[in-house]
């Protein structure tokens, strides 16, 4: 009975032992595992941007006046040289304070006085003239008698050459105080005096397209030059965005850009017009300040395929900086630092081998593989810290 009794304690201590080495045992790290494919990739950089009208047109007061309350509104469609955007009735005159009026009715009276002197100029010019003409008729029907010399006959002719020029001088200089004395008396005028009384200026549209603003809709005093509205066509929008600059530099002109988030059903498409050569300073809502680009944009799609879009409008702006086809793509999720460059781990027959490889673009969560892995390869994703080269790893099940 004593064999047997040692029979059983050497196999309880051979199971203990066989327990313990199997407990001890290290077992497969559970990790998700991706394929290395082949496919395309297109970087971008992304950016909120603003719809705006092209070519939008802001119209002027041409003359100073009272500007009637608007005729347009927001929104309304104008048709070039039709529609009447503005009309302006010329101003009233101001009233005059005491001492402006006193200088105003001097300033009449002088120019009474002016007047009537130029008058009885007018009338000795006159008389001189007829006087002058006497003389030459006498001088004449003399000389052709012989009586007087030749040079008495061109006394008279130029004496009344000066008399005529001396009439029209005299009646300019009338004409000249009768201006002066109704300017004068326009100084007298008062509101309500009939001077404002001429039909109001209509303001027609320069150009076909929709009010996008009125400066105020109410009537009101305006000076010339003074904003009233401005009008634009909808249907040619162009694209405002701005980029840091280090973003900018690896944008060219001619980029296809995808427009998203812009209200409407589907992603629409435009391309880089323009990049400024100045970048300009922001702030940042971190209190960063930041080198900003600003770009434009011209639409591809068509208005029919962007409805309700109008000026000013924000939308997001996906731009094309690099794209390629057919490339070796990993995910992004499986690459890590070591040994100064980038590595996978690739699971090869139930281990995990550590794999150098050259990484090109990223983007979208895929980065392009240059050289060490192969389509069709298996690669660890988010691999853990204490994943070692060699180790033995099992696909986690989904």
């Amino acid at each position: 009975m004593a064999w047997m009794r040692t029979l059983t304690l050497g196999a309880l201590g051979a199971g203990v032992i066989a327990g313990a080495v199997w407990a001890l045992w290290p077992r497969p790290a559970a990790v998700d595992l991706a394929d290395v494919t082949r496919g395309s990739l297109r970087v971008t950089v992304s950016a909120e941007g603003i719809t705006r009208v092209r070519e939008p047109y802001a119209i002027t007061a041409p003359i100073a006046g009272i500007l009637a309350r608007s005729p347009v509104q927001i929104g309304d469609t104008v048709t070039e040289g039709q529609t009447v955007v503005a009309l302006i009735s010329p101003a009233e005159p101001a009233l005059m304070d005491a001492r402006s009026r006193a200088q105003a009715q001097a300033a009449v009276a002088e120019a009474e006085a002016a007047v009537t002197l130029a008058d009885t100029n007018l009338r000795r010019s006159m008389t001189e003239l007829g006087q002058a003409q006497t003389t030459l008729d006498r001088a004449r029907a003399l000389a052709g008698a012989g009586t007087i010399s030749h040079r008495a006959l061109e006394d008279a002719e130029l004496s009344f050459t000066l008399a005529t020029q001396a009439l029209a001088a005299a009646r300019s200089e009338r004409d000249l105080r009768q201006a002066a004395l109704d300017r004068a008396r326009a100084q007298l005028l008062e509101p309500g005096d009939g001077a404002g009384a001429s039909a109001p200026l209509r303001v027609l549209a320069p150009h076909s397209g929709v009010v996008l603003a009125v400066t105020d809709e109410s009537a009101r005093p305006v000076q010339a030059g003074a904003p009233l509205l401005s009008l634009g066509d909808l249907g040619d929008l162009d694209i405002e965005t701005d980029l840091l600059s280090t973003d900018a530099v690896r944008v060219a002109p001619g980029a296809s850009a995808d427009i998203e988030r812009w209200g409407g059903v589907g992603v629409l498409h435009a391309v880089v017009r323009r990049i400024e050569p100045a970048a300009f300073t922001r702030v940042s809502a971190l209190g960063i300040e930041e080198q900003r680009v600003r770009l434009r944009l011209d639409f591809v799609s068509a208005p029919a395929d962007r409805p309700g879009l109008g000026d000013r409008y924000r939308v997001f702006v996906r731009i094309t900086v690099w794209q390629g086809e057919g490339l070796v793509l990993v995910p992004q999720a499986a690459l890590f630092r070591a040994q100064g460059g980038w590595a996978v781990f690739r699971a090869t027959d139930g281990r995990a081998v550590l794999t150098p490889v050259d990484i090109g673009h990223q983007a979208d969560g895929q980065a392009e593989v240059l050289s060490g892995l192969e389509p069709g390869a298996r690669v660890v994703l988010y691999p853990p810290t204490t994943l070692a080269d060699g180790a033995a790893v099992i696909a986690r099940p989904d």
